[in-house]
């Protein structure tokens, strides 16, 4: 029986890498892009030991020529986006980079499937930042979007630019809105790994301090192997769909703090110091999802929630 052949834009980053591990288990033959495919750092590819079973080519996503290239050359069932500047506090430093990398290359993709392979199914990386600050309610896929940054700009406007694609050309495109997902694969600049990572660091006996922003804002934090079975599974329906993941649990950064210290039995208050630097100039304060339609149709629910989040994280920096 002939493998189907999956191309992951963005396969160098968390959910690339997680996603690549997934699909080759389940014996796909994974293409994956970057900008310069000789010269990318793959770190988390060799960690996983996968590296050797992946295919890597170029692609400049702000050409739409080169992604029509790449395209041609790999003739992929599924594609997976999950490229771009995935950062809300740099979306505010690079906007014209975040808008371009999150709309304009996901555009050209589009526009190459549309030419080449309307059978291909597509899966676009959507943003629980999308809804901006949901109020206590709880946000599912008919809920209005509120972006609050560059990034959530961005990424409503690639979810539109699915919708559009796929009622004008029955594309089969489907977008999951992610609430936050985490696993020892986060880059640094993310907080939860930012807390992690020092707290492990003062635990071991660094007198270092860990200096954050607005501790009262509150998210939805689940595990990112369980979110990528969920963005398979949506191109393995009949029908494109889109889709809120998450845990349907909502915590407060403050108390994912208390809970990372807890674990080393100290006290959070001592170690840990405010910002207002670390402010951005816009932020949500309290977001909350309801994952109910992925239940239904899906048949996923995520298993994992904050604490064992953080149990799980702590437990790959090799700290008992």
């Amino acid at each position: 029986m002939k493998k189907k052949i999956a191309l992951i834009c963005g396969i160098s980053g968390q959910d690339g890498s997680l996603l690549a591990n997934f699909l080759i288990k389940k014996r796909y033959k994974v293409i994956g892009t970057s900008r310069d495919a000789e010269a990318c750092n793959f770190n988390n590819l060799e960690a996983l030991g996968i590296k050797k079973n992946i295919k890597f080519l170029s692609m400049n996503y702000e050409d739409f020529h080169s992604s029509l290239k790449v395209l041609k050359a790999s003739l992929p069932d599924e594609i997976y986006y999950l490229s771009g500047q995935s950062s809300v506090s740099l979306s505010f430093e690079q906007p014209s980079e975040t808008l371009k990398s999150n709309v304009l290359g996901f555009l050209n993709l589009l526009e190459a499937c549309r030419m080449i392979n309307k059978k291909t199914r597509i899966y676009y990386a959507g943003s629980s930042e999308c809804f901006g600050n949901t109020n206590k309610y709880a946000a599912n896929e008919k809920t209005k979007f509120d972006p609050k940054s560059p990034y959530a700009v961005a990424k409503s406007s690639a979810f539109w630019l699915a919708n559009n694609y796929r009622s004008s050309y029955n594309l089969h495109i489907s977008t999951g809105i992610c609430f936050n997902h985490e696993s020892p694969f986060r880059n640094n600049r993310f907080v939860t790994k930012k807390i992690i990572s020092t707290a492990v660091n003062i635990a071991n006996g660094s007198k270092e301090k860990l200096i954050l922003g607005d501790l009262n804002i509150s998210r939805d934090w689940g595990w990112a192997e369980e979110y990528i079975k969920a963005m398979w599974l949506m191109l393995q329906q009949k029908k494109a769909e889109d889709f809120v993941i998450a845990t349907g649990e909502t915590n407060s950064l403050k108390n994912f703090v208390k809970e990372v210290f807890n674990q080393f039995n100290l006290d959070w208050k001592k170690y840990v110091v405010q910002d207002k630097k670390l402010f951005r100039p816009q932020d949500i304060i309290y977001s909350k999802a309801d994952p109910k339609k992925a239940l239904k149709k899906l048949n996923w629910k995520a298993k994992f929630k904050m604490n064992d989040i953080i149990k799980l994280m702590i437990k790959a920096n090799n700290i008992k």
